[in-house]
């Protein structure tokens, strides 16, 4: 037996191949059945002249999604799917398939969420996961050519790291534990053993939103590098990023051409992409404060930047833009404080063409156990919990920064799907667990 991706190898010759009906029609003496295996799409040619008449009908009979099993003889069609067809010799039916619902017409959303383990059957979903699945090879294969030590950081955390209103509790032997926010805290001290290190794990948040730039589980990815100041971690994600562009680009052509058959202006987006360069542009929040402003955007100093306004900023830049320096009363508490400006943080978000907003966060970390300790104070959080995390700057402090990238509002900016729920396998929203 041999897959779909293989054939190339084999024109000429008879194989076996297993895989699923994906569509099927008829010309006459010659019937037509589109076959999937997960690798691509093969069309299989039965001539009513070279067949027995049990498998010219079977061609007819073999409903949506039935399992097959058919022996054939690869010919070379460059008009076909993957440049090759199999004229067929015979055909097995391995397990029926009545009343697939998923079938060739528009469905609703919903309908579709909530048959999400069919859906990824289909090509647009198929060539997403793929755009993923090679994301997320990039950003391994980046930290691997660097150096960099992957740590796997717990899912079960004695306390928030971004904020107590956004936590999922669970009842852990009768304490009180959460779902993970962040591996951040986890990759400091890691960071501390082995200087560059990174994570890539699901992050919980549960904040009611209904965005489409929202779940409730996604997955993070985030770098911790000692001896690295803000403008060497802003290097770092811009340097990573363009990295992993770069690689779905080059690895994902064919999907990412199906995926914008039904983008408008997708063209126009790739080629963005394409000529994506350093340096991204990096402004101050002062600056992007004003920028609103000249659109008609009125905020006040300190007030956080929503979707609507990281939109704004955006569209005005050809390339990514750092906002950087954001004001401390707003920031979480391991933030360094700017020594120039005490009323901001060393941080940064990066803003993704386009419109698509934040797609990174980062910071220098504060490393004065003293300055620390009042930031815990003042935002009210519980002490006890966090004594591990100061003993990172109680015992051989040091400068050292990171960042966190959302995998999902990643592959969607490169892609450009609209919604995020599609850029996970099976997403989880404020109104939907299943399936």
């Amino acid at each position: 037996m041999v897959w779909i991706e293989e054939l190339k190898e084999h024109v000429g010759k008879e194989v076996t191949l297993k895989g699923w009906v994906y569509n099927k029609r008829d010309s006459g003496k010659i019937r037509f059945v589109i076959l999937r295996d997960g690798t691509g799409l093969l069309q299989c040619v039965f001539a009513k002249s070279e067949v027995d008449e049990a498998t010219f009908e079977l061609a007819d009979l073999a409903n949506q999604e039935a399992l097959v099993k058919i022996t054939g003889t690869v010919r070379e069609d460059k008009r076909a799917p993957g440049g090759v067809e199999l004229s067929v010799r015979s055909l097995k039916l391995m397990a029926d398939s009545e009343n697939y619902p998923i079938t060739p017409k528009e469905h609703g959303i919903d309908f579709l969420l909530s048959r999400r383990h069919l859906w990824l059957r289909s090509r647009r979903q198929h060539a997403l996961l793929k755009c993923r699945d090679t994301l997320i090879r990039a950003f391994h294969e980046f930290f691997e050519k660097r150096g960099f030590i992957l740590i796997d950081p717990p899912m079960i955390t004695p306390t928030s790291c971004e904020g107590a209103t956004t936590l999922f509790e669970i009842d852990y032997f009768g304490e009180a534990a959460y779902l993970s926010q962040s591996g951040q805290l986890y990759m400091e001290p890691a960071a501390a053993a082995f200087g560059k290190v990174y994570c890539l794990a699901p992050s919980f948040r549960a904040e009611k939103s209904k965005t489409r730039r929202h779940l409730t589980e996604y997955w993070h990815l985030e770098p911790e590098v000692a001896f690295l100041d803000l403008a060497g971690d802003m290097e770092l994600a811009e340097d990573m990023l363009l990295c992993v562009v770069r690689g779905v680009l080059e690895h994902r052509a064919d999907e990412l051409k199906l995926l914008g058959e039904r983008i408008e202006g997708f063209d126009k987006h790739t080629e963005l992409l394409k000529n994506l360069d350093k340096p991204f542009y990096r402004i101050s929040y002062d600056d992007a404060l004003e920028l609103l402003k000249g659109k008609a955007v009125q905020m006040k100093w300190g007030e956080k930047f929503g979707a609507d306004e990281e939109a704004v900023i955006s569209r005005e830049f050809d390339r990514p833009v750092f906002v950087h320096r954001y004001p401390k009363a707003s920031a979480p508490f391991y933030m360094k404080e700017d020594p120039v400006n005490p009323k901001v943080v060393l941080n940064f978000d990066l803003l993704a063409t386009e419109g698509y907003g934040e797609i990174i966060g980062g910071s220098q970390r504060e490393d004065d156990l003293a300055k620390l300790e009042a930031a815990i104070e003042r935002q009210g959080l519980p002490r006890e919990p966090l004594e591990w995390y100061l003993d990172l700057r109680r015992y051989g402090t040091f400068e050292h920064s990171g960042f966190g990238i959302g995998i999902e509002r990643t592959l969607a900016w490169i892609t450009g799907i609209h919604h995020i729920r599609e850029t996970i396998p099976y997403p989880r929203l404020i109104d939907r667990i299943y399936p």
